[in-house]
């Protein structure tokens, strides 16, 4: 009897060291194949550059995704006209990072590029997905950055005798860097405000917005 009682605390000893080891294994399994699932995740990114103006003339077509973002800068911001300059749509993989560069039309007002000198754009970020202190998954562009240079018209037009019709005047562009850093953390798929940049004499700004959301 005594045995029976022996044998039976071994088993019990065994099954309480060998219960919890398999418990660890399994969760250390399932803890790996979420870390590769969000391995492979691919990320939409989309990045809005809106023009806020005081100059005559009318808002230009806003899509509706930013109308809430333009009711924000319209109560904050004492610009009278807005308007979508540019909009790009990109992919990357999670904790993966996003470098662009692309030559634009001008941003500013044509009497401020009265050539249609373009502008010349960056845009880079590493992208991720997180938790935030709730548990609640966001997306976080870390080392985001955002930079651009525009042509400002820096002398007023001269006349010059180059051409062989004539002489001809031509204002003396100079172009500007302008640009932001930061790191954000967004809700998926709900646009935001990264950074206010202002350009040229006449008080224009360019409005640095962004959105990303788990690709389909």
């Amino acid at each position: 009897m005594f045995r029976k009682i022996i044998m039976v605390g071994v088993c019990l000893a065994a099954l309480c060291t060998v219960v919890p080891a398999a418990l660890a294994q399994d969760s250390n399994e399932s803890t790996r194949a979420t870390a590769q699932r969000e391995d492979d995740t691919n990320l939409d990114t989309q990045l809005y550059l809106i023009l806020a103006t005081n100059r005559e003339g009318e808002d230009g077509k806003i899509p509706a995704v930013l109308q809430p973002v333009v009711a924000r800068l319209r109560e904050t911001l004492g610009f009278k006209h807005f308007s979508l300059a540019a909009s790009f749509l990109n992919r990357v993989k999670h904790n993966g990072r996003l470098e662009m560069t692309w030559v634009g039309g001008p941003l500013l007002a044509p009497s401020q590029s009265p050539m249609g000198n373009p502008s010349f754009n960056e845009f880079s970020a590493r992208v991720r997905l997180d938790k935030d202190a709730n548990g609640r998954q966001v997306i976080q562009m870390n080392e985001f950055r955002f930079g651009s240079r525009v042509p400002i018209v820096t002398a007023q037009a001269t006349t010059t005798y180059a051409s062989t019709n004539g002489p001809s005047a031509f204002p003396v562009i100079s172009y500007q860097p302008v640009g932001l850093r930061t790191d954000i953390s967004m809700s998926e798929d709900v646009p935001v405000i990264a950074g206010t940049l202002n350009v040229g004499p006449s008080g224009d700004a360019i409005i640095v917005v962004v959105s990303a959301k788990k690709a389909n």
